[in-house]
């Protein structure tokens, strides 16, 4: 991924916050009929040993997990928004003419290994923690005890686990730090009023961190 030094994001808490909050990759991986991609939710444990690993499941049916072998190299994307910003929303732009139109992102590229779980077992576990952790916010949250053992059985027997021992990771976020402080707040704030929080937010607080 290409990344401008003032784009770059280095720190690695900031990645995982951003996978945290935004489980759902897009797993590229590269076998026997070529390119491939799957967008899939993924659960980071970010402090097994190095980098940390990423676990998902994939229908049984999907030939991705018969396509790769153990240790085959891998890439998985995460995005956490994305927005076009118009010239116009920048306050210089009526003084001088200088800016144009761009695109805001912010984006996780995760490199690793990968190793496939046909376990029922290590899917049980997977999907049991996915679940309390997506059903958390819910009033009267979903767990598999609320289904009949054989119904969750039978689902659990058509899925195939992933897991990725993670080799590299690295970040983009991309929120116009390179404008001046008053351009970065005022496209943020036309985002606000478009309803882009998520990159208006990281805008707002880019603006922050440049004004000091």
């Amino acid at each position: 991924m290409y990344i401008p030094a003032h784009f770059d994001e280095p720190r690695s808490e900031v990645l995982h916050a951003l996978i945290h909050a935004h489980p759902l990759g897009l797993l590229v991986t590269h076998g026997a009929g070529g390119l491939d991609a799957n967008h899939i939710p993924f659960e980071l444990e970010p402090r097994h040993g190095g980098a940390g690993l990423l676990r998902a499941h994939v229908a049984r049916a999907n030939p991705v997990w018969q396509q790769v072998q153990a240790g085959d190299e891998v890439l998985v994307v995460f995005r956490a928004g994305e927005a076009y910003v118009s010239p116009n929303w920048y306050p210089s732009k009526h003084e001088a003419h200088r800016q144009v139109p761009t695109w805001n992102y912010q984006a996780v590229h995760v490199h690793g290994r990968i190793t496939v779980h046909d376990d029922v077992r290590w899917v049980r576990g997977l999907v049991a923690r996915l679940t309390r952790r997506h059903e958390a916010a819910e009033p009267r949250p979903w767990k598999m005890g609320d289904s009949a053992p054989e119904f969750i059985d039978g689902l659990l027997a058509a899925i195939v686990g992933l897991e990725i021992e993670i080799t590299r990771i690295e970040g983009k976020r991309k929120l116009s730090q390179n404008k001046e402080v008053r351009d970065i707040e005022g496209a943020a704030a036309a985002l606000d009023a478009r309803g882009e929080t998520i990159v208006s937010a990281a805008m707002h607080a880019a603006a922050r961190a440049k004004a000091g």
